[in-house]
């Protein structure tokens, strides 16, 4: 049943009940057009504020809903509860022509799963977007987030004890956090501080944090990282942190010190000796964080600390790769081509992912605060703070919830079928994927339907998003044909010929579909200070986010095979023909032999899952990736071992494995080993092997070199082979392999 409440007024009698009354007012006129009165006694439709002085609550978190057909109460402890609260309101209210209709009856106790419920918005250089923001859209972002049940907001002092502005922002770092944090407690949110170990001494670091501790007006916890950044062992460390506790709590009595279980990634020992000192229960130590960097996966942290800490969770929900928890995690398996164009830091609406991965995490934790870099996360960070104080909401739920709070007016279901189609578009090779057009339709429709969203940054920001992968769909099409083409007519007109295939230029509606996406890219500056490249909107670097930047980057052996065959028309005649044909036949075997390249084939056609927790160092999204390495090399594995079980080799007959790996290499590490079917084929300095320098100057990109060992026909068992390649400390390093005969 749905509730008419429109022409409302909003009781409140208290300071606290006029200051949440002034809020939810301003929330109102902004959806139609007409602001509430504010009275001190309901008459007809309202919304009662209420003041909870009899302890009907168990905590200032929590709010109680009373409603019938006119009139809609809101109990809460003070300001916090009532944004909770009034956030409630507004996500189960339609808007349409003025009129205010609740969707459901809404009374209830609503006390939170999670005490912790936060999100990390540094104003520092490096983010895609808050280093533009003013005091003002930080306030607007608070609310935001509150009316999604968030309660803590986390900021960032200097990071090496100086500034670090950009052109882009307004204010100092530190000017900053004292405001920030004054905002904060205007709607009685917590405030945190990420502030990490820079200081050489430890008598500095305490002064400087004794100084900026007096000066922010507000702080309630304090996040110092054991690593990422950090280089101290964990006896320093945690020395540290109770030392910056005892003078935090000068300044602020309650506040609480929250260290890192991150490890700096050099100090092998680092997580057994953070548990060590742990286990002597400091008093000066509140809790642990885990995140990126973990010394120990969730589990196993808990097992190991002593209970009497609880764990804070530092989830990255604003990566796609290279990151904690990349796209299709933890199989790590997005496309390249998306990888490359989209990037680390794209809009990336994961909502499923999330909850999987929240649901995995929530027993361990106490709640969590996200790390985020901008408003490319924004979805994420609304579902996260959703599922932290409704553990079981359905992922459908809080984005009908979003649509309504954020595009009222606007069918919600459309709303919903468009951002729930993001994770599908991300799904495979993107040219095996119609959904992008549908999506993309459903985006378009709503721009043609609702001009007036074009004023509105989260649906510029998703419509651009749309944009994207529908560009790279085409664009990836496109070339695939290209090249299919220039192949077959390098084969009956030679080089030039098929050169001048590739460059075929793209056609008119693709052109007008990428131009539109630099009017979007313009427009989400304006309205949001989103930076979605370098040079103009003075972003931090390509990785942060810098689509426009990336775009256009290779999806396809086009650009290197343009190269390829430009360098061919340099060479002697006599040399010309074996370079295109090793060019074009690079990663070709015959049936009884093999190759596998990570980025074109993926974990599944191995025969046997990856042990532990492996990393994905993909290559594509770099500005220097324009054509010199093909698509087989992109993604880089990186773990201790790697493991597969292949079939179909001939017997009796001896062969070569030869592997590309990542040049970096550590004299200090002397077991690189490589197993197959359970025999040593070599073990030493990395990488062994024999090397072979035309293979690596002509087919390989820079940065990497291959190396070749001889598996004796004796290894073979009825033609199956179980390889193993690893380094027992920092592991292996690689792209393909090719098991050819010797």
């Amino acid at each position: 049943m749905k509730y008419d409440f429109s022409n409302l007024s909003i009781v409140a009698v208290n300071p606290e009940e006029k200051k949440a009354a002034e809020i939810l007012k301003e929330e109102l006129q902004i959806r139609t057009g007409a602001a509430p009165e504010v009275t001190d006694r309901a008459t007809g439709k309202a919304v009662i504020l209420r003041t909870d002085t009899a302890d009907e609550l168990p905590n200032k978190d929590s709010y109680k809903l009373t409603m019938d057909e006119d009139t809609l109460e809101i109990l809460a402890k003070g300001i916090r509860g009532f944004m909770f609260g009034i956030g409630y309101f507004l996500r189960k209210t339609e808007y349409k022509g003025g009129k205010i209709t609740v969707i459901k009856d809404l009374s209830g106790l609503y006390v939170p799963d999670k005490r912790i419920r936060g999100h990390q918005l540094g104003y520092r250089g490096t983010p895609n977007t808050y280093d533009a923001w003013s005091y003002d859209d930080y306030f607007r972002y608070y609310k935001d987030m509150m009316f999604f049940g968030c309660n803590t907001c986390e900021h960032i002092p200097y990071e090496k004890g100086v500034s670090n502005r950009n052109r882009l922002m307004k204010y100092d770092e530190e000017e900053f956090l004292v405001e920030a944090s004054r905002l904060a407690d205007e709607l009685d949110m917590d405030v945190s501080l990420w502030f990490p170990n820079c200081e050489k001494t430890l008598e500095e670091a305490v002064e400087r944090r004794k100084k900026l501790f007096a000066r922010v007006p507000r702080i309630d916890a304090v996040f110092p990282p054991g690593g990422d950044p950090g280089d101290f062992e964990a006896e320093e460390f945690v020395k540290r942190a109770i030392a910056f506790s005892k003078v935090l709590k000068e300044s602020h009595p309650n506040a609480e010190m929250w260290p890192s279980a991150q490890r700096p990634k050099h100090i092998l020992s680092w997580g057994t000796d953070f548990i060590d000192e742990m286990e002597k229960l400091p008093n000066e130590i509140d809790g642990v964080i885990t995140g990126p960097n973990r010394a120990f996966p969730m589990h196993e942290l808990r097992t190991l600390l002593p209970s009497k800490y609880p764990i804070r969770f530092y989830p990255d929900i604003t990566h796609n790769v290279r990151c904690e928890y990349p796209v299709h995690w933890p199989y790590d398996d997005w496309h390249y081509a998306l990888a490359s164009t989209l990037s680390r830091e794209s809009v990336n609406p994961r909502p499923k992912e999330y909850e999987m991965i929240h649901r995995l995490t929530r027993r361990y934790v106490v709640g969590g605060v996200s790390y985020s870099e901008g408003v490319n996360d924004d979805l994420n960070k609304m579902v996260w703070s959703n599922m932290d104080f409704f553990p079981d909401v359905t992922i459908r739920e809080s984005i009908e919830d979003y649509a309504r709070l954020f595009f009222p007016g606007v069918p919600t279901d459309l709303i919903v079928d468009g951002i729930m189609g993001f994770e599908h578009n991300w799904v495979g090779d993107p040219v095996d994927n119609p959904g992008i057009e549908a999506t993309l339709k459903i985006w378009q429709g709503l721009m043609r339907d609702y001009p007036a969203l074009m004023e509105n940054w989260r649906f510029v920001m998703h419509l651009f998003r749309a944009e994207c992968d529908a560009i790279v769909r085409r664009r990836r099409i496109f070339e695939l044909e290209l090249i299919d083409s220039a192949l077959y007519t390098l084969e009956r007109q030679g080089v030039e010929a098929a050169l001048k295939v590739l460059e075929t230029d793209f056609d008119e509606d693709y052109k007008a579909l990428r131009e539109h996406l630099e009017v979007l890219g313009e427009k989400l500056f304006n309205l949001i200070g989103m930076q979605l490249d370098v040079e103009r909107y003075g972003n931090n670097g390509w990785e942060r986010g810098a689509t426009l930047d990336t775009i256009d980057l290779p999806i396809t052996d086009r650009v290197w095979l343009i190269n390829k065959f430009r360098h061919s028309l340099t060479l002697p005649e006599d040399e010309r023909a074996g370079f295109i044909e090793r060019v074009i036949n690079r990663n070709k075997v015959a049936p009884d032999e093999y190759y596998y390249s990570l980025a074109e084939h993926g974990f599944d056609v191995l025969g046997v899952r990856q042990e532990g927790e492996f990393y994905i160092n993909f290559q594509g999204d770099r500005p220097n990736n324009l054509g010199v390495m093909p698509m087989s090399m992109l993604k880089v594995f990186d773990n201790l071992t790697f493991k597969c079980k292949l079939g179909g080799f001939s017997e009796n007959t001896d062969y070569k494995l030869r592997i590309t790996f990542k040049s970096e290499k550590y004299p200090i590490f002397n077991h690189h080993y490589i197993r197959a079917n359970g025999v040593t084929i070599y073990e030493g300095p990395q990488f062994g092997g024999e090397t072979d320098e035309q293979f690596d100057k002509e087919l390989l990109a820079p940065g990497f070199e291959s190396a070749t060992y001889l598996i004796p026909a004796s290894v073979f068992k009825n033609g199956c082979l179980e390889l193993e390649f690893g380094e027992p400390h920092m592991g292996v390093m690689l792209s393909e392999f090719w098991i050819i005969k010797a």
